[in-house]
């Protein structure tokens, strides 16, 4: 280890003292230490006066008295940054005082504070220096000196500072200059905006009432950029819903009606953006009501501008959005027709901001009317093939709200608008997706539409929509569902079953079972088919059923058979010998003669008459399901045991009729040999024809079957009980029984 040393203490200069401690108690004191030469003093000092003049308004007039402004205005530009910063801090703190601020503006001292304002500086020297700079930017000469010596710069600057009393100071001053200079351009704005945009801030700026003196800048004639800017950080500001609060409880919305009325369009234009930009906030839209600010914005849809329209229908569409009252101002106003017109225009977001206004719209049906008197289907047909996806989804909601009755979705189809809405089903956009299968649920309500949009491949689309994990949803469901509903010999080939309040109707066709996307050809198309050797297409037509009324029933028919032998359950040998030979009898006809034979079944409409007037006076539903269910089977060859049933020769008998008819479609009434699919679909017709309720079921290998619903067990006191029960209707071999459902001898007849 080395020698230690002793170390020597340091020796003070000869000409320096001792360190001397000096506690001042007094302002004056303090004060005096102002003009001291030793760095660490003036830090204190500078310290201890920023304390004292905390304490209030007296003590920063005691320091005005002592003297202490003018040493405090030099040492603000000390080469030290501790000093720097403490001096600062207490002149600050002392303009805040009417009378410091007063002898403040004798002195020049704004171009050093000015100084301050540089990034070089830290945070505090700029919160007090700007602190100072608020005070003094209230006096027009202070004003005209901060303009001078170019402040406005570095104060934007700090704008972005991340101490939020920088900001507000800045944006003090910066309020204060514009009162009396239009130099506040689009840059400076955009940084206030910015800032604005945080609540906290503009918490801090309301506080300071930086928001009014915005707002009564906004309304100050200047130059139509100013204004147009302020305008824009008005509506920048509005982003927040915070700030749409604050906005609204400083009367925003009165400010932004009256600039309304500004002949620049260059005002305008971001008005109707601040207008719908403070719609989102409900009280808004009632304010821009109850001001009368609606028929204003709707006036300006007749202005040439197309930036203005495009705000104009932005702002109609906030205003209106989940508001009925601002929807009908608009309609008063005349602005649903305005818009309409809108739909033919170039720009796609004027485009979609129209359509789903009259979405919004449409909602009333005075005013829906007047929309569709105005051509608006008509209109939203050409949006319906743009590429633009807010335009997709604009335009379908709107179809979505119009075509809610006949003639609507009659002009829709007539003007060629389903097949671009078919279209939308390859859309993968998820929105857009669901508003065409909303529209297509709404139009599938009339059978004409519902047949076109099948024919257009709708209902195979949504098939495979409905097949796909990631693009099904409740509305393809509810689509296919409709679509269905309203062409029901699709559903039954589909789906195999018809509910009870399904009911047939004239043109009912069984194809048979289909399998999950396959398309099924419509009668049109099956007729004319050459006939084959797969199972026949049965149609049913009642049509004139009323008309026929009065026909006798000795009218002849080559294929029909003495009906009125209804209790016979199974036919003799000489019956069926007669059936034969008149089948045999029959010749080809004509495609003429067969399209007349096909629409003019005369068989089942004797058929639906004779229920009529033999059923319906039956009093007991028991009886009414049991006595159909035998005219039925009578109708269809009889009753034939479960052992004798290979001896029923129905295939030979359907084999007559398709090459006598040369088609594959054959009508219901002309069967005179009917198994369990044929008897079914008759029962489910004719039930349907006279007003009861039964299901249709399909089974498999040509069964078919018939549900219906009785009450029966202990009756309530109305005569009935509460929950029916179901039975399955024995037209087959018991014709008239009623077969429990889910007993054995129900699923006996259900299945092989």
């Amino acid at each position: 280890m080395g020698k230690k040393v002793k170390k020597e203490s340091e020796t003070p200069r000869k000409d320096m003292f001792e360190p001397v401690l000096v506690e001042g108690r007094t302002p004056e004191t303090v004060v005096l230490l102002l003009n001291s030469t030793e760095e660490d003093i003036l830090v204190k000092a500078c310290e201890a006066i920023h304390t004292f003049a905390e304490k209030g308004d007296e003590n920063k007039v005691s320091l005005l008295g002592l003297g202490a402004l003018e040493p405090l205005c030099s040492l603000i530009s000390h080469n030290n940054k501790l000093i720097r910063r403490n001096a600062l801090m207490a002149l600050g703190i002392m303009a805040t005082n009417g009378d410091v601020k007063n002898a403040l503006k004798k002195m020049d001292t704004i171009p050093s504070i000015i100084d301050k304002l540089s990034p070089e500086e830290d945070v505090v020297v700029h919160e007090f220096a700007t602190l100072c700079l608020a005070s003094l930017s209230v006096d027009f000469i202070c004003k005209v000196q901060i303009s001078d010596n170019k402040g406005l710069p570095p104060l934007i600057q700090l704008l972005s500072s991340p101490d939020p009393d920088v900001k507000k100071n800045s944006l003090e001053i910066i309020f204060n200059l514009v009162q009396d200079f239009n130099d506040l351009h689009a840059e400076a704005l955009q940084v206030v905006s910015n800032c604005l945009s945080d609540s906290e801030t503009l918490h801090l700026i309301q506080e300071g009432g930086g928001l009014t003196r915005l707002m009564e800048f906004i309304l100050t004639p200047n130059t139509p950029e100013i204004q147009s800017n302020a305008v824009i950080c008005i509506t920048r500001v509005a982003q927040n819903s915070e700030n749409r609060k604050l906005l609204h409880k400083h009367n925003i919305e009165k400010v932004l009606v009256e600039l309304l009325s500004v002949p620049d369009v260059n005002v305008k234009t971001p008005t109707c953006q601040a207008v719908s930009t403070m719609s989102n906030h409900p009280a808004s839209k009632d304010s821009f009501r109850d001001l009368d600010g609606i028929p204003a914005v709707v006036q300006l849809l007749n202005n040439d501008s197309l930036i203005l329209r495009e705000a104009v229908t932005s702002a109609l569409f906030s205003l209106t959005d989940n508001n009925q009252l601002n929807a009908f101002a608009v309609y008063e106003a005349g602005g649903h027709e305005l818009l309409v017109q809108q739909l033919c225009g170039s720009c796609p977001r004027t485009v979609a901001n129209s359509a789903a206004t009259l979405g919004n719209m449409a909602g009333q049906q005075v005013i829906r009317c007047s929309i569709l008197s105005r051509g608006a289907i008509q209109a939203l047909v050409e949006p319906l093939k743009s590429t633009n996806t807010q335009v997709l989804v604009s335009t379908t909601h709107c179809l979505a709200e119009l075509t809610c009755d006949t003639e609507s979705r009659a002009q829709l189809q007539s003007a060629g608008g389903l097949q671009p809405l078919i279209n939308l089903l390859h859309s993968y956009h998820k929105e857009v997706l669901h508003n065409a299968c909303m529209v297509i649920n709404v139009c599938a309500s009339d059978k004409s539409t519902a047949v076109e949009m099948y024919k257009l491949g709708a209902l195979e689309m949504l098939q495979d929509i409905n097949q796909s994990v990631n693009r099904r949803s409740s509305f393809s469901e509810l689509a296919i569902n409709s679509l269905l509903h309203s062409n029901l010999s699709v559903k039954y080939s589909l789906t195999g079953h018809l509910a009870f309040t399904e009911n047939i109707s004239d043109d009912f066709y069984d194809a048979g079972k289909a399998c999950a996307g396959q398309r099924i050809l419509t009668l049109e198309e099956l007729s004319k088919q050459p006939v084959n050797q797969y199972r026949p297409v049965i149609v049913v037509n009642t049509t004139k059923a009323e008309e026929t009324v009065n026909v006798p029933e000795e009218r002849p028919n080559p294929s029909e058979t003495d009906t009125t032998k209804a209790d016979n359950r199974t036919p003799s040998r000489e019956k069926k010998k007669k059936d034969d030979r008149q089948e045999e009898e029959t010749e080809p006809e004509s495609p003429a003669e067969k399209t007349l034979k096909m629409m003019d079944d005369i068989s089942l409409q004797l058929l639906a008459k004779k229920a009529k007037e033999s059923i319906l006076p039956l009093n007991d539903e028991r009886e009414q399901y049991s006595a159909l269910a035998r005219l039925v089977s009578t109708a269809m060859g009889g009753a034939w045991e479960m052992e004798r049933l290979h001896e029923f020769a129905w295939v030979l008998h359907i084999s007559k009729l398709k090459y006598k008819l040369q088609s594959n479609v054959v009508p219901i009434g002309f069967i005179r040999k009917g198994i369990y699919c044929h008897r079914a679909l008759l029962f489910k017709c004719l039930a349907d024809c006279i007003g009861l309720s039964c299901t249709l079921v399909r089974g498999e290998y040509n069964r078919a079957w018939n549900e219906v619903l009785l009450f029966d067990g202990n009756l309530s006191s109305n005569g009935r009980s509460p929950q029916p029960c179901r039975y399955i209707v024995d037209l087959m071999h018991q014709p008239g029984n009623l077969l429990k459902a889910y007993s054995p001898a129900a699923e006996q007849y259900q299945t092989i």
